[in-house]
């Protein structure tokens, strides 16, 4: 880019001002595009669409062409700035963004610095004291923990707090005892049947009844009792519904990203090894040098440097006086800490002794073996050695602890003699206080500088962690041990390499160490080995310096020891450097001087030397010395091998590199020929040098590291040989090579260094440019090439390793950065390299993201670079700082930055905080400098060129840009921020933050990354991160930028990809997930209710009622100001182009939830959904809108979605088409299992009351899952929930019929959703989320709660929420908000425990929560049916709407409701029957029928409170009836119905307790009694309700046959007839009876039968129906139907002798209707169709046919014809073909069988049964009742003599019979009575065969199947008596069955 700053692709961008640009894109919304509120919408057929209404008051969206403007959001708020305090909440906090200076977290006293000064240093070492001491710049948001993006929720202590304020709420259905008696019989004893009317003998006026209601029969004003009601029902509510609602799925929060930690040293688990004792057999005759470092036998690696340690005493170490010149204090350090950041399983402890060179190796060591030596003679011999050769030293003995065996815990068993003693020894002390130890540092974890726990850490330990799962637990937990060592191994002279170590290692974890043959020395190694704490005292780093807390300077050290980096690199362990480290460790591994000529050179020693120049002057004192000697030396010596020439080395050499490296710097090599002998010639040096070699430390300018393979030479090189390599040493005389200079010795050299990157491109690029930034140019460039050779080292810094990428990536790219904005200038020219730098930092992010792919999260966001740009980026900015010193003390955690109070550089506390500026920059600015270079102090803006360069980068640039997009992103909002701090702008306006060409940028920017993914979203698959990126960036945008222009550049998006999605709306699925993940990300914004303005909508005015639901009188007084100051409804409750313009994101929102609902992809309803449960969940559990009327605002937000809600009813789980079945409904709206629950076919309604006025609502698009329709059922609840009732009120007033139908359908299928399942039910599902597994405090604490063992158990008041007050700062001592609370993802399910206890506690307190939210919910539905009611009673339908009202009501008493709904429940509907008592007694409705049943099934509570409710209820029903007309027929004749319904119902499933029932009986007798008011009539009250409770009383008998025949399906189908037949004078029961049997035959598959009692039940109608009017074209009575079944006949009964037409309450109901005998024939021919029957189908349609023709409904009579067309076909296609049912006789005989003893029963069963079926199936039954002992299978067929039975068994014998006809044939039914499968019969024997007239007659296989009652069966026998014998004295003796009914 050219000095003038032409930006290069001007020609490309209009040039418009900003403010014209962005005018111009929100008004763009034509041109064809199909854009919503930015939302795409499919185009649809409108015979698809979803219902709507055309009136004005129904949910309205514009027209799609239309573009909604978002508001001017900067002019709102600055024009209404409210000052109460609930809206100063709900205002965006001005100032919501932080900048501040945050110190660097170390652990040593002060920064590990270079020795020398500071303006000594080269540039490049001066860059990295800066990166590695400077404190971060950091931007935080202040109330960023209230957004979903980054709040994980702590769902253990949530449900510790919800536990602790809520009560356990008692269902019924959790009830475990079978509440019903045992009918367990003696086994003498002879079952009996109970005669009918026993239970009636038991004189109920001795029973004691429940408690009764105070007040009942009291008169009070019923707004009173509702006003009363209403109060009680807010008492004990949990403020907050989503805490009892299950946690989101973890993969379907997509908003979520990963909070940057603060950068801090890497550490893994630490332990600490203390020596305590180290002796051998000869104790302290000579000196003996120990180390320890770890091992991996595996790998076969050294895992750690050397810790030297010294345990000689006193007298042992004046031995050495003379060789040991000083002995520094960091030297007597007996302890250290290891850092376990590998494998655990394969690590080893191997501590190796070393001792004075004495010569042979063996002979040295040998007094240690025999253990009787001469101690004195050793000692002196010791001695000696130590005054000749005191420096030198020799192998001695060696052992090996296995690690893995210490942190499980196990028992030592190695080849050395090793005992675990830990608590047990005689150190137990000590063990104790090291366990106690462990525990306090333990618990102080937390607290510490050291960054335990980390996301890092748990990287480095998931490459291993999955192997060695136990090890991985016990590493931070296993207890302290003390060890003895009680055996060495003697050191092999041939066996010093590594490779022999590893092998001995390896045998010792084999089960029998193969180590026997090894020599041992006695001797006593004692170590105490625990979990290292976060500090210890008097603990120095490797590099020697002192760890916090170091409070005595002369204590004995403990030091850190260092890990090497593991051969095979292991991304997981890889992270920047943190700290300045500049170490290098040299190890000699072999020589070679068997070709050596000259003098000889057998005991070698290597002395290691860093030079600084020739000379032994230059050696550097920069060796680490080791034990009890000074720290630094300026050599070392390895140990000696007795007479060998080709040595093997062990030595670790470890050198404190300069910091400023030089060509003349290198390291030298000396070999030394060391003579052992005793007795030395004067003059004769002990050591004399054979050999020389050298290795320049630099190579091609980086660390010349590595292995190296060198040659010799014999003599010391000429002068200048250090700045050339041996290979490049030229052969000849200078040079005296050993052995032709062949490669004689091997040395290893490994630098641990975060200063030199060890790689030439990287260090290249690192020098270069600190070169530049201070105006050094290279040597060797000219000023021309300055720029080309720049851009071409950037270049290739993306092709540096990626592993030094990551080790230097704060370093490289703050470098890149400042190249951006401030390029260097050679000779007065600025290089042109923003471009490259851009480029090169693209592919380093690229490379970095690639490389440590596993901390990347769902949207590729690297967690390394996120904490780059959050803390370690210091940003270049055009004016840095204000040179004003800070006030604050430099002991704050955290000082300010920004405003009058700012400081980037400060010379007294910061110094060099931001290294962004060049070095050149700062001198300027203290005056220590002048230019030389004309660098120019203006430069550019970090933003400014990021947005820039994003929108013009081509290719490969643009795209690695794109894949790390949000790397450049995050990095311009920090630029932004620092900027805006920088220039004391961060609390200016919004619209004067920014320049115009920013705005331009960002606008192109946004444009063009929007149409990449409408390009790319089918062929790449990083798309949807990139939109994600970009939706992040909007998100963060919002906190900065002028809010209404980020609102334009959301609607740029939106537009475009819903103009795309409108062009192809059949494969646009992932761009419309695209788009929803869009909104979803945006919406997570922890401002997202200020950006919403909720201060307009609905006034404030409306809450002014002290009453949740006042009564109707307040409605109509308040109407008219509730008016006036809301204004037009369609602007606040719908979802209107003004609701959108003005709340702009939640109108995205939920017009995108509008427009997905009319899609048919499952994923895009639960996204769709899911983003409105998001939001609410945060609305709901964000302390700052806990305030009742502060949420009451935040729902009002939210009003339209109960709007479109109301409208998509159809689309929910469980509801029906509303309109398809609106003309021939005569049942409530309600799915089949709702339907089931509720006594005998549809009891809500008639055709003639629900049909309602025509809408415009067609059937629905989609349906939705049952999970989708459950949260989007939530969302609603949470809306009506938390809204101003008045607001409701005033909206639904002006609502159409049938949205308030529909309204009420969605509180019915809320009821339906949430209806508790049961424990059992749950315990068997089990927990809808799992959660992290619990502390044991925590699972303590939850169970006490559970189990009322805890005080906080007890209720907290829910009226103490905050009020007032502006937004606050985050708490961070709060439980749910606290930062590290989401500071790192969740563990995933697979690592929870899956131990029993865990899952026993989590799924009790998940039941107790399921239940309080089922409760919750119920009375949510409550509130709003109260609010509903009051509305609809002031309409036109009300009638039609109440009894909406009320078929809720009657919904949700038949579903599993908590005692403390019911109560509430009950109490509504008291109020609703006292009020509108037409609603149940008027005669076109079976709504009283059905509150009576659900009113006795209640009254046969287990539970006394629930009793005691029904109880009441059902006697105010009683005498609310009777008080109408003087009688209470009609309600007497429902509760006997209903009861004797209930009774048929009992099964499995369905538990009725008569016991209970009559306990509520008494109660009822109770009332009638106390109730004064009626008893003086002259048909007395109380009178009738004892009548009837002595009649109900009486039908409790069946019900314990019903129990005793419950798994007996026969048995008990024929109890069921028995008593239907009883009620044949009372046509109700009669009725009521028979579907229950058909109800009873479906559910065992029996369709043909229950197709008889359908034609049973329609005759008894028609007999009705002939006594009321006799019509041509009704049935004449029971006659019709005797083709069909000639048993109808008996239907008869019914008539005006028995039953009078007017008599009220008698067959009152809506089954006695012309409806009424349609639907029954209908279902008949149905279930006889299911059955086979299709002959008789016709039949049944013969009376059909002939009503509907008289009404003329041929839509009908197509239909019918239809279905006999159909029945027709099949007889023809099944001609010959057609099988029917299979007969057998079944006898029982025995006392046992009571009652039946000597019956016999003709059974049905499905065709094609076999007669062991049937045998085994009854076999099996009975065996089950009475015991297979006692039960006896009668095999034959011939007649049964009961005397030769035992009559103490039960007999059942099983016969095969056929159907049979003759001329004397009664002609019966099969089944035609309805009574089931077995027919009661009586025999004929037959002795002679003629040809049957009536078989004549019966000519098809139908015919000789259906109406049969008559069977035959054969027996063989012979007149002596036996069954079988000769031919001719065979015969055959035929039996024939007639059946008694």
């Amino acid at each position: 880019m050219s000095a003038g700053n032409q930006r290069a692709f001007s020609t490309r961008i209009i040039r418009e001002p900003a403010e014209n640009i962005r005018r111009h894109v929100a008004n763009t919304g034509g041109g064809g595009s199909n854009v919503m509120a930015g939302i795409g919408r499919t185009s649809v057929s409108s015979n698809k669409s979803r219902p709507m209404s055309t009136t004005s008051s129904s949910h309205t969206i514009v027209s799609d062409t239309v573009g909604v403007d978002p508001i001017d959001y900067e002019e709102y708020v600055s024009n209404h700035s409210e000052r109460d305090s609930i809206n100063q909440v709900l205002e965006f906090p001005p100032e919501d963004l932080e900048v501040n200076i945050v110190p660097r977290k170390i652990r040593t006293l002060q920064h590990v610095l270079p020795e020398e000064k500071y303006e000594e240093l080269d540039p490049t070492v001066q860059n990295c004291v800066d990166c590695y001491t400077s404190d971060w710049v950091v931007v935080t948001r202040k109330y960023q923990q209230y957004s979903s993006s980054v709040t994980i929720r702590d769902r253990t202590e949530e449900k510790i707090q919800i536990l602790s304020s809520i009560h356990r709420q008692e269902f019924e259905v959790d009830d475990t005892p079978d509440p019903s008696p045992q009918y367990q019989e003696d086994e003498n004893k002879s079952g009996s049947e109970t005669p009918r009317g026993s239970w009636a003998s038991f004189d109920l006026r001795t029973s004691k009844p429940d408690d009764l209601l105070p007040g009942l029969l009291d008169k009070v004003d019923p707004d009173i009792v509702d006003e009363e009601n209403d109060r009680k029902r807010m008492e004990l509510r949990p403020e907050t519904l989503f805490s009892l609602y299950p946690e989101q799925d973890e993969f379907t929060m997509v908003e979520r990203r990963t909070v940057a930690e603060m950068p801090a040293e890497i550490q893994g688990h630490r332990i600490l090894v203390k020596c305590l004792e180290l002796s051998l057999s000869l104790q302290d005759v000579e000196p003996v040098f120990a180390s320890m470092a770890l091992y991996d036998a595996k790998e076969k690696r050294k895992v750690s440097e050397n810790f030297y340690f010294d345990m000689n005493c006193e007298a042992v170490k004046k031995m050495l006086t003379g060789h040991v010149e000083r002995a520094d204090i960091s030297t007597y350090a007996r302890s250290c800490v290891f850092d376990i950041s590998s494998q655990p399983g394969d690590l080893f402890l191997v501590v190796k002794l070393e001792k004075v060179l004495q010569g042979d190796m063996n002979e040295a060591i040998e007094p240690y073996l025999k253990g009787d030596a001469n101690v004195e003679k050793v000692r002196a011999a010791a001695l000696d050695a130590c005054k000749r050769l005191g420096r030198y030293r020799m192998p001695f003995c060696w052992t090996a602890i296995e690690l893995a065996k210490i942190f499980r815990g196990l028992p030592i068993d190695s080849g050395s003699d090793v005992d675990s003693t830990g608590s047990n020894s005689l150190d137990r002390k000590s063990s104790v206080s090291n366990m106690e130890a462990w525990k306090r540092a333990e618990k102080e974890k937390g607290g510490s500088l050291t960054r335990r726990g980390s996301l890092d850490r748990k990287d480095k330990r998931s490459s291993w962690a999955t192997s060695e799962p136990d090890l991985t637990a016990n590493l931070d937990t296993f207890p302290p041990v003390t060890l003895t060592v009680s055996s060495f191994f003697k050191q092999e002279g041939d066996k010093l390499k590594d490779d022999d170590l590893y092998k001995h290692l390896q045998d010792l974890k084999k089960p029998s160490p193969k180590l026997k043959q090894l020599k041992s020395i006695k001797g006593s190694l004692k170590l105490d080995i625990c979990v290292a704490g976060d500090t210890i005292k008097h603990c120095l780093t490797t590099e020697l310096a002192k760890l916090r807390p170091y409070p005595d300077p002369m204590a004995r050290p403990c030091k850190e020891i260092l890990n090497f980096l593991p051969k095979l690199k292991d991304s997981t362990q890889e992270n920047p450097h943190y700290q300045f480290r500049n170490l290098i460790y040299v190890f000699p591994k072999e020589l070679n001087f068997s070709n050596r000529s000259g003098e000889r050179a057998r005991n070698i020693a290597v002395k290691v030397q860093f030079m600084a120049g020739e000379g032994e002057e230059h050696a550097l004192p920069v060796i680490f010395g080791k034990s009890n000697c000074p720290e630094f030396t300026r050599e070392a010596l390895t140990a000696v091998a007795h007479h060998n020439k080709t040595p093997d080395f062990y030595e670790e050499v470890k050198i404190k590199l300069p910091s400023n490296i030089r060509d003349h710097h290198y390291l030298l090599f000396t070999f030394y020929h060391v003579t052992c002998k005793g007795q030395v010639k004067d003059g004769e040096r002990i050591e004399t040098p054979a050999g020389y070699t050298w290795i320049p430390i630099l190579h091609k300018g980086s660390l010349a590291t590595g292995e190296h393979n060198l040659p010799v030479t014999s003599e010391l090189p000429p002068a200048g040989f250090s700045f050339i390599t041996t290979d490049t040493a030229p052969p000849g005389s200078s040079f005296k090579w050993i052995d032709n200079k062949k490669f004689i010795f091997t040395v290893d050299i490994e630098a641990i260094s975060s200063v030199h990157t060890e790689n030439e491109k990287l260090d290249a690029f690192l020098t270069k440019t600190a070169g530049l930034q201070l105006g050094q140019k290279p040597a060797r460039v000219a000023d021309k090439d300055m720029e080309e050779d720049l851009i071409r080292c950037l270049r290739e810094v993306g092709e540096a390793r990626p592993e030094c990428l990551v080790s230097f990536m704060p370093l490289v790219l703050d470098k890149l950065l400042l190249l951006m904005v401030k390029p260097p200038t050679v000779a007065g020219l600025t290089l042109n390299v923003g471009q490259a730098a851009f480029s090169a930092m693209a592919e380093v992010v690229k490379v970095v993201s690639k490389h440590l792919s596993h901390r990347n999260d769902l949207h590729g966001r690297n967690s390394l670079l996120s904490t780059f740009i959050q803390y370690q980026a210091h940003l270049p900015h055009l004016d840095p700082a204000l040179t004003k010193p800070t006030s604050q003390k430099p002991s704050q955690k955290h000082r300010g930055f920004g405003g009058d109070g700012m400081n980037l550089i400060s010379d007294a506390e910061v110094g060099h905080l931001m290294r962004n500026l060049s070095l050149q920059q700062t001198a300027l600015e203290r005056g220590e400098l002048g230019n030389p270079m004309g660098i120019p102090v203006a430069g550019k803006l970090l933003h400014e060129q990021l947005a820039l360069q994003l929108t013009l980068s081509k290719d490969s640039a643009r795209h690695s840009a794109l894949e790390c997009s949000w790397f450049f992103f995050e990095l311009m909002i920090k630029a932004m921020v620092e900027h805006l701090a920088t220039t004391g702008t961060l609390s200016a306006p919004r619209k004067h933050r920014f320049s115009e060409q920013f705005h331009d940028d960002i606008l192109n920017m946004v444009a063009s990354l929007t149409c990449d993914i409408i390009r790319k979203y089918r062929k790449d698959k990083k798309i949807e991160q990139l939109n994600a990126c970009l939706a992040f960036f909007l998100h963060d945008l919002l906190s900065v930028m002028d809010r209404g222009f980020v609102f334009s550049l959301i609607k740029t998006y939106m537009k475009d990809v819903s103009a795309k999605i409108s062009e192809d709306p059949e494969n646009t699925t992932v761009l419309w997930e695209l788009q929803i993940e869009f909104l979803r990300i945006l919406c997570s914004h922890e401002h997202f209710i200020p950006l919403n303005l909720p201060q307009y909508g609905p006034s404030g005015a409306v809450s002014g009622s002290s009453s949740p639901t006042p009564s109707m009188r307040s409605i109509d007084s308040a109407a008219s100001l509730i008016s006036t100051m809301m204004g037009d409804r369609s602007a606040w409750a719908e979802l209107s182009s003004e609701f959108r313009r003005q709340h702009f994101l939640v109108g995205l929102g939920l017009s995108n939830l509008y427009n997905a609902l009319e899609q048919e992809n499952g994923d895009i309803h639960s996204k769709s959904v899911e983003l409105i449960r998001n939001l609410l969940t945060c609305h709901d559990l964000d302390p700052r809108y806990s305030d009742p009327e502060c949420r009451a605002k935040v729902a009002n937000l939210y009003l339209p979605l109960v709007g479109i809600i109301i409208d998509c009813v159809g689309c929910l789980h469980g509801a029906t088409e509303l309109a398809a079945n609106r003309e021939e409904v005569t049942t409530p709206i309600i799915d089949q299992i709702t339907a089931q629950q509720i006594a005998g076919s549809a009891m809500f309604g008639t055709v003639e009351n629900m049909k309602e006025p025509q809408s415009q609502q067609k059937p629905a698009k989609c349906n939705l899952s049952e999970e989708t329709s459950r949260h989007l059922l939530a969302c609603f609840l949470w809306v009506v929930k938390n809204v101003e009732p008045g607001v409701l009120r005033q909206w639904w007033v002006d609502l159409q019929g049938d949205r308030l139908i529909s309204l009420c359908e969605v509180l019915r299928l809320t009821v339906s959703s949430f209806q508790y399942k049961g424990r059992r039910n749950y315990r068997r599902v089990g927990p809808q989320n799992s959660f992290r597994k619990a502390s044991a405090e925590v699972k303590t604490h939850l169970e006490d709660i559970i189990l009322g063992r805890s005080h906080a158990k007890e209720m907290i008041s829910r009226g103490s929420s905050r009020k007032g007050g502006g937004p606050h700062s985050p708490n961070p001592d709060g439980k749910r908000w606290n930062r590290h609370s989401y500071a790192s993802p969740r563990n995933p399910p697979d690592t929870l425990d899956p131990g029993k206890q865990t899952q026993v506690w989590e799924a009790e307190s998940d039941i107790i929560i399921a239940g309080n939210l089922a409760t919750e919910i119920s009375l949510i539905v409550l509130d709003t049916l109260s609010i509903v009611e009051q509305v609809v009673s002031q309409t036109d339908q009300s009638q039609t709407l109440l009894a909406s009202v009320l078929r809720v009501i009657l919904h949700t008493l038949n579903t599993h409701q908590s005692t403390h709904t019911l109560k509430h429940l009950f109490a509504i509907q008291r109020s609703l029957v006292s009020k509108y008592p037409n609603l149940l007694f008027d005669e076109t409705t079976e709504h009283c029928a059905a509150l009576c049943k659900s009113l006795l099934k209640h009254c046969s509570s287990s539970i006394s409170a629930i009793r005691s409710q029904a109880s009441a209820s059902l006697y105010l029903l009683m005498r609310q009836n009777f008080e109408i007309g003087n009688n209470f027929a009609r309600v007497k004749m429902q509760v006997t119905m209903s009861l004797s319904s209930l009774v048929a119902e009992i099964s499995s499933n369905f538990k009725f307790n008569e016991e209970h029932l009559r306990k509520s009986l008494k109660t009822i007798l109770t009332y009638a009694e106390k109730d004064n008011e009626l008893s003086d009539s002259f048909n007395s009250f109380p009178e009738q309700v004892q009548d009837l409770v002595f009649n109900l009383h009486m039908i409790l008998s069946d019900t314990v046959k019903m129990k005793e025949y419950l798994d007996d399906p026969e048995m008990h189908m024929d109890l069921m007839y028995r008593i239907a037949k009883g009620y044949q004078t009372s046509p109700d029961l009669r009725l009521t009876w028979l579907e229950n049997m058909a109800n009873k035959h479906l559910e065992q598959k029996n369709h043909v039968e229950a197709g008889m009692c359908k034609i049973h039940s329609a005759a008894l109608v028609s007999e009705y129906l002939h006594m009321l009017e006799d019509r041509k074209y009704m049935p004449k009575g029971a006659v019709t139907f005797a083709a069909l079944t000639p048993n109808a006949i008996h239907e008869s009964a019914v008539s005006d002798d028995v039953v009078s037409p007017d008599e009220e309450g008698i067959c009152t109901g809506k089954n006695f209707t012309e409806n009424g005998l349609m639907d029954f024939l209908e279902q008949a021919a149905d279930y006889l169709n299911l059955g086979g029957m299709f002959e008789a189908v016709n039949e049944v349609y013969k009376t059909v046919i002939k009503i509907y023709e008289a009404n003329r409904d041929f839509k009908k009579l197509a239909e019918i014809h239809k279905k006999l067309y159909k029945a027709f076909e099949k007889i023809d296609s099944l001609q010959g073909k057609r099988v029917f049912s299979t007969y057998f006789r079944v006898g029982f005989y025995g006392s046992r069988f009571g009652d039946l003893d000597g019956e016999e029963f003709v059974y049905k069963e499905p065709m094609l049964t076999k007669l062991p079926e049937i045998a085994q199936r009854l076999e099996n039954f009975y065996g089950n009742k009475y015991g297979q002992s006692n039960l006896v299978i009668i095999k034959d067929s011939k007649q049964v003599e009961l005397s030769k039975l035992d009559s103490d068994k039960a007999h059942i014998q099983i016969t095969y019979v056929e159907p049979y006809f003759d001329n004397y044939d009664e002609v019966g039914l099969e089944n035609g009575d309805g009574s089931g499968q077995r027919k009661k019969k009586s025999p004929k024997v037959c002795q002679k065969r003629f040809i049957s007239d009536e078989l004549r007659d019966r000519v098809t296989d139908y015919e000789r199947n259906h109406n049969i009652s008559r069977f035959i069966f054969s027996t063989p026998f012979t007149p002596e008596g036996s069954a079988h014998g000769e031919l001719q004295d065979q015969y055959k003796r035929k039996t024939i069955l007639t059946t008694a009914n």
